[in-house]
Order: structure tokens, then C-alpha cells, then sequence
């Protein structure tokens, strides 16, 4: 491959013997960043399919996913759609598909990335895997499906550190915090994962999508209407900010945010 040349984001979706449907994220210019290419295709591919029983989420190189692109984000359209409604519709989506789904975490996930992870039922890392959540230093309110989904995973107090404060955790503490299932070196890291997508393919189909609607309907919190909307208003405030439109500046010029509450 020449140098400078621009290889456009692309999902490889090969499904393997077994049932088992393995999705590879290929942004290697934007170290595998979601944007709407990205997002569409990965929606296409969860489309429910028969003769798929399990997927396995991963990407190529040394970051598992750096986030949603930046440059795709901004102030809401003027008919109300949030820069990252195709985000968490796609999530959505992944989280209650009705087989189940390992993510294999190798480096960052970061924002989106995170996101991504924890939406698949199960998370095997490697030692370089960690994780970050970078909404209050871009300037943005996280969307409440995120914001639970990590809660479920480490719970409150925890959540409130990984996005309050924008700490990077390890694999280590990754693993004691319940974000990663499982953290091996990389080889091992892939054949754990490949195996428990085999062990989840193998069982009864019905079962499994049974059991997996009946978790996410349990672990969801009953918002109302109006809740749901006030939540929806601070974010739509949130992306069309003077302070949100500073951190995106920031973190892609790569310099210390300079905030003013506006």
C-alpha cells in the first residue's frame, strides 16, 4: 500500500461454520472511529439471519475502536435528530439482538467504542485493551442507553468515575470492575472468544434469544415520556454548545479545552 493513500472505513462480516458470524471494523485512518458508513453497515449486518447463532465483534489493528467520528458530530438538525441518533439506534440494536455477541477488545475503546463493547453480551480483552469515556471533555451529554448500559456493567458509583471524571481504565482493573469477562494475551484473547461464540452458537436458539430479551426488559428503568424527553433536551443543548463545539476543537487539535459554560 502506497503511502498517503486513504482506505475507506469497511466492515467485513464472514460467517464460519457453526453459526457463528465474526464482524471486523476496518477505519484504520481514523484508528477504526465509527462514522455513518460504518454505522450502516454494521446495522445491515445485524439484521437477524437464521443460520447465524452468535456474533463476534472485533476490529483490525491495535485499537478496538477510537470512538464516533468527530467530525461527524455538531448541533442538532433543525428536525430535532441528535448528531448521534444512527449511534444509538445501531447499539440498541446489537444489545438486544436476539443471539448473543462477544466483543474482542484489543487496545482502546474509547467513547463509542466503550459504548460498542458493552453492548455485546460478553467482552474478552487483552492486556493492552482500556477503556475511556470522554463526554465531559468534549462538551456533550452522553445518551441515557449508554449511560445505562455501563451503569449495568460497573454500576453507579463506577459509571459516575468512568464519565464524570474521564478516567482511563486498564484491562486489569477493566476486568476487576466487570467491563472485560476475560483478559488474555492476544492469541489466547482471540481463541477464548471465537470458543464462547462456538459454546453460545451450540445451544438452543430459542432459549437463548428468550433469555436475552427477558435480561435486557429487566435490566431497563421505566422512564416516562416526559423523562425521556428532558433527557433528550439537555442533550440537544449539550451538541449545539459554545463549550461542545471548544472540545471537539480541542481534542482534534489536540490541546487542553478551554470551557466557558456556554
Amino acid at each position: 500500500m502506497n503511502e498517503g493513500v486513504q482506505v475507506e472505513p469497511s466492515l467485513e462480516v464472514e460467517d464460519r461454520e457453526g453459526g457463528v458470524r465474526v464482524l471486523t471494523l476496518s477505519n484504520p485512518a481514523r484508528r477504526n472511529a465509527l462514522d455513518d458508513t460504518l454505522l450502516s453497515r454494521l446495522d445491515a449486518a445485524l439484521e437477524p439471519a437464521p443460520q447465524v447463532r452468535a456474533l463476534l465483534v472485533r476490529s483490525v489493528g491495535n485499537t478496538f475502536c477510537a470512538g464516533y467520528d468527530l467530525t461527524h458530530l455538531g448541533p442538532p438538525r433543525a428536525d430535532g435528530r441528535l448528531p448521534d441518533d444512527a449511534l444509538v439506534a445501531c447499539l440498541l440494536k446489537l444489545e438486544s439482538h436476539p443471539v448473543p455477541s462477544v466483543a474482542l477488545v484489543q487496545g482502546a475503546a474509547v467513547g463509542a467504542g466503550f459504548d460498542l463493547a458493552a453492548a455485546c453480551d460478553f467482552r474478552v480483552g487483552t492486556p493492552e485493551a482500556a477503556f475511556l469515556m470522554p463526554p465531559a471533555r468534549l462538551g456533550i451529554v452522553y445518551s441515557p442507553e449508554g449511560l445505562a448500559r455501563a451503569t449495568r456493567l460497573v454500576g453507579f458509583s463506577r459509571a459516575k468515575q468512568l464519565f464524570l471524571t474521564a478516567r482511563k481504565l486498564g484491562a486489569r482493573d477493566a476486568l476487576d470492575w466487570g467491563l472485560l469477562d476475560a483478559c488474555l494475551d492476544a492469541p489466547e484473547a482471540e481463541a477464548h472468544a471465537l470458543a464462547l461464540c462456538g459454546t453460545l452458537a451450540g445451544h438452543a436458539p430459542g432459549a437463548v434469544a428468550g433469555m436475552k430479551e427477558s435480561f435486557v426488559l429487566l435490566s431497563r428503568a421505566p422512564l416516562g415520556e416526559v423523562e425521556r424527553a428532558r433527557l433528550r433536551a439537555l442533550r440537544a443543548t449539550a451538541f449545539g454548545s459554545e463549550d461542545a463545539k471548544e472540545g471537539r476543537a480541542a481534542f482534534l487539535e489536540k490541546r487542553p479545552p478551554r470551557f466557558t459554560g456556554r
